[in-house]
């Protein structure tokens, strides 16, 4: 409980660091002319990514070690998000190099070919480009290209790859990326989150809270919710009770601290077996819940 009355204590510091920030990083560019599909922008400061895949265990907080294959297997997602996956299992590292290439792709068409070089993708992820980070590059860039999905968010379907193609120049050590163009209803106004980087970054070699970062994120308003569906949820192999508790307890720890250095306001408190969460919201989740309380309510039956 003190941790989230401290939270409250300090949100309108961080509100004021959170708009000093937002105010100093305008967005990268202008929209390509309407007829192009592209990306939404978003800030340098952030990576986005769909809702589904932040509310499910398609990128999980597993360790290192073998990769489990999946054959057409249902993903944990919360209600609302069906994802069904083929492949090798993916991680959190898996998501940092998934958004480097969004962030790259944003600022041009979709489905058209992005250049980049290995340098730039790995300064993108704050890794130093060496020949050991460009060889993990590589791994997690084959293993995105060889897998399938169907997602299923809100009214849009996807079913495709996560990345469509991909080649590279071993001399000059450029990539050409290419994403399908049909991924994008998945980047609808209200299906997907922009999450702060500095603190995932910060959080790097802790995959449970990684994906707390980003589940979390994606809610404006959290609601309590049980140990147990967070730890399935987050694609956790831990199946001893008490350990698991600990490390999401530990994850939540990290979070905090993290979230407090960079200005974004979260806390948490387990009562019993729920997980309490006081965050603040993101300007567009605090639009989305002036509009949703301006709405008349329907009478109840």
């Amino acid at each position: 409980m003190k941790k989230l009355n401290d939270l409250l204590v300090r949100i309108p510091e961080i509100q004021a660091r959170a708009k000093q920030r937002t105010e100093r990083e305008p967005l990268p560019g202008k929209p390509l002319p309407k007829n192009v599909v592209q990306l939404p922008l978003w800030p340098e400061p952030v990576r986005a990514v769909p809702n589904g895949f932040l509310r499910s265990a398609l990128f999980g907080a597993i360790g290192k070690g073998k990769r489990r294959y999946m054959q057409g297997e249902l993903v944990a997602a919360v209600d609302g998000v069906e994802i069904r996956y083929t492949g090798q299992r993916l991680d959190q590292g898996d998501l940092d190099v998934w958004e480097s290439v969004l962030h790259a792709v944003r600022l041009q068409e979709l489905g058209g070919q992005c250049r980049v070089t290995s340098y730039a993708f790995l300064k993108l992820m704050g890794k130093t480009d060496t020949g050991s980070n460009r060889a993990t590059l590589q791994t997690r860039i084959e293993r995105l290209r060889a897998n399938a999905l169907t997602v299923k968010q809100g009214r849009y379907s996807y079913i495709g790859g996560l990345i469509a193609g991909a080649a590279k120049d071993e001399d000059t050590q450029e990539w050409v990326i290419e994403l399908d163009a049909k991924m994008r209803p998945l980047f609808a106004a209200d299906q997907f989150t922009q999450i702060e980087w500095a603190v995932r970054h910060a959080l790097n070699g802790q995959p449970l809270a990684q994906w707390l970062h980003g589940f979390y994120a994606t809610h404006a308003k959290p609601f309590p919710m049980k140990v147990e569906t967070l730890l399935s949820l987050s694609g956790s192999e831990n199946t001893e009770p008490r350990s698991s508790r600990q490390k999401l307890r530990k994850a939540l720890d990290a979070l905090t601290d993290a979230s407090a250095t960079y200005g974004e306001g979260f806390g948490y408190d387990i009562r019993g077996d729920l997980v309490h969460v006081q965050k603040r919201a993101s300007g567009p989740q605090r639009r989305h819940l002036a509009k949703l309380a301006s709405k008349p309510r329907k009478p109840r039956g």
